[in-house]
């Protein structure tokens, strides 16, 4: 029978829709043998330190601490050191049965304890290996025709409307048109550099001709919240990587800001100081959620609907597959095949019965 010892929380809970979002179910686990020794002594901290050494996304890191910290709460606050298989099993078994939580919710979770034993505890338990993980269904995108496209852009102004722009006219996702700078932006070329997409590779994509105006407006814009943290001597932008410290004047610098930023300052959860971030994906979600409904669109379109959109309707202008690859970042083709399933409509060309009665 195994003790109910406390052990020490740290940190604040989240919602479970904000926490998992964004969040790599499928980050790869490996060998333990080059990590270095935690200094911290709380569990969750621990996490904490573990995830930042190896370079996780914040979000990777709230969505982990999240479904670590309720773990811990529904074992009554027991240590991880003194629970294996079973209890990890009914954890998994209570998510399912009794949350109702979707399948990729629940491979999160399952991810998160992965991480927590196997690059925290350090535990050898071969049990690990034969979790099985459940399957996600594969569901054709979502995809809406370009006059839907076009209403729904017609009542987006702004900033979320040349946000919006982006993601259909260069099928980016919105955590990359976020997250762009000033410099990666290149009239000149017509390009746009995308810095550290999925799986943290750069790619580079064309910059349409109908977007030279609204993102040279939206600069504008930029650059006077620029000029107004410059005055009031605020910190700088964030910087990846410890590039602050290499380049102490590069986060101040105009080139390193964001080209869409919040109108407000914020304080970075990880630093603690308050500087200017970026828009807020769930600021815009909202306003593009409101701009479907008035347009009277009845799919349930998302902001990543847009990239969809872009794929599908490349495809249908006759470009090669192989490109809408490259310009989606995709690694294998096989993820881009997609969008030919949503084009190759069963039973096109074939004349329905009812059609001739």
């Amino acid at each position: 029978m195994y003790s109910h010892n406390k052990i020490p929380i740290s940190g604040s809970s989240n919602r479970v829709g904000r926490a998992f979002r964004g969040a790599d179910p499928s980050v790869p686990l490996k060998s333990n043998a080059a990590l270095p020794a935690l200094q911290s002594t709380k569990i969750l901290d621990q996490v904490r330190e573990r995830i930042r050494y190896l370079h996780f996304s914040i979000r990777t890191e709230q969505s982990y601490l999240y479904w670590i910290r309720f773990y811990i709460r529904w074992s009554g606050t027991r240590h991880p050191r003194e629970m294996g298989a079973p209890e990890v099993t009914s954890f998994l078994t209570f998510l399912a049965n009794e949350r109702n939580v979707s399948v990729s919710t629940h491979r999160v979770a399952l991810s998160a304890l992965l991480f927590l034993y196997q690059k925290v505890l350090e535990v050898n338990m071969p049990w690990l290996d034969g979790l099985a993980r459940p399957t996600v269904p594969r569901r054709l995108p979502v995809v809406l025709t370009r006059e839907e496209v076009s209403q729904i852009l017609a009542l987006l102004a702004g900033e979320h409307g040349v946000l919006a722009r982006v993601l259909y006219g260069i099928g980016m996702r919105i955590t990359e048109a976020l997250q762009l700078r000033v410099k990666d932006v290149d009239f000149a070329h017509r390009a746009i550099v995308i810095r550290e997409g999925k799986g943290f590779k750069d790619r580079v994509v064309m910059l349409p001709d109908a977007l030279v105006a609204p993102l040279t407006q939206q600069l504008a814009h930029a650059r006077a919240r620029w000029a107004q943290d410059q005055a009031e001597k605020r910190p700088g932008v964030f910087m990846p990587h410890a590039l602050a410290k290499k380049y102490p004047a590069a986060a101040t610098s105009w080139g390193w800001f964001w080209v869409f930023p919040q109108s407000r300052v914020s304080t970075d959860p990880r630093s603690g100081e308050v500087r200017r971030h970026h828009l807020y994906d769930q600021t815009f979600q909202r306003d593009f959620k409101r701009a479907v409904v008035r347009a009277g669109v009845v799919k349930p379109a998302t902001p990543h609907t847009l990239r969809h959109c872009f794929a599908t309707h490349l495809l249908q202008y006759g470009y090669d597959i192989r490109s809408v690859q490259e310009l989606l970042g995709h690694a294998d083709v096989s993820t881009t095949m997609i969008y030919t399933h949503v084009l190759n409509v069963a039973g096109r060309g074939v004349v329905s019965p009812l059609d001739r009665m």
